[in-house]
């Protein structure tokens, strides 16, 4: 097909798809003749991911360019990729130097430790988790660490699923990519799931039927 069929078949503009190519997240489209290019399914199913990582997942173009590139790297394991999608993933912001910031890394750090997480408190997302439960310190609200190992095997049973699903239902060339959605877009079906729950237990703990 031609880039205008590609950009009709995705909803992505032209501009945008030319963009993508001269960044390097597209591969370029087979040259047909000297103006013309010719592209495929595999540039149809790779602007669909693009635009997810982009749209839903909240992430940077360069931040796109770089898990890419670990989905295209054929020599990277399955561990590693799902290590640079989810290190993309790290919130804005340094930690402070205060006690509350104290606390909550102990906190973490211990959380890690007695559930024999195959992880360390250096990892992104334990700093992202150290910074928040900091703020809910500060705020007053420090005695939300309890609820830490709750909030864990939740996790822990997320992370397994999305884990299953990739090794159940994709072929051996897709895993990668279904180890970045799952990591990426999974993200957000859970966080949009735990706000719907909200709704849920919030109308039976406060509605006014009671």
């Amino acid at each position: 097909m031609r880039i205008g069929e590609l950009s009709r078949k995705t909803g992505v503009p032209v501009p945008t798809i030319k963009y993508y190519v001269r960044e390097g997240l597209l591969p370029a489209g087979e040259l047909t003749s000297r103006n013309q290019a010719s592209y495929g399914e595999p540039h149809e199913r790779r602007l669909q991911l693009i635009r997810a990582l982009l749209d839903v997942g909240g992430m940077k173009v360069a931040e796109v360019a770089e898990v890419l590139a670990a989905v295209d790297d054929p020599e990277r394991p399955l561990h590693k990729v799902l290590g640079s999608a989810a290190g993309r993933m790290s919130g804005p912001g340094t930690e402070r130097d205060d006690a509350e910031s104290d606390a909550a890394r102990a906190a973490v750090a211990g959380l890690i430790s007695r559930r024999g997480w195959r992880t360390h408190e250096s990892n992104p997302a334990a700093a992202d988790l150290s910074k928040a439960l900091a703020a809910m310190a500060r705020l007053g609200h420090e005695a939300f660490a309890d609820l830490l190992d709750t909030y864990a095997d939740a996790a822990e049973q997320v992370a397994r699923a999305d884990l299953e699903y990739v090794d159940r239902h994709l072929a051996i060339e897709e895993k990668v990519e279904g180890v970045v959605i799952g990591t990426v877009l999974g993200e957000a079906v859970f966080s949009s799931l735990r706000r719907l729950a909200h709704v849920d237990a919030s109308a039976r703990l406060y509605g006014t039927d009671r």
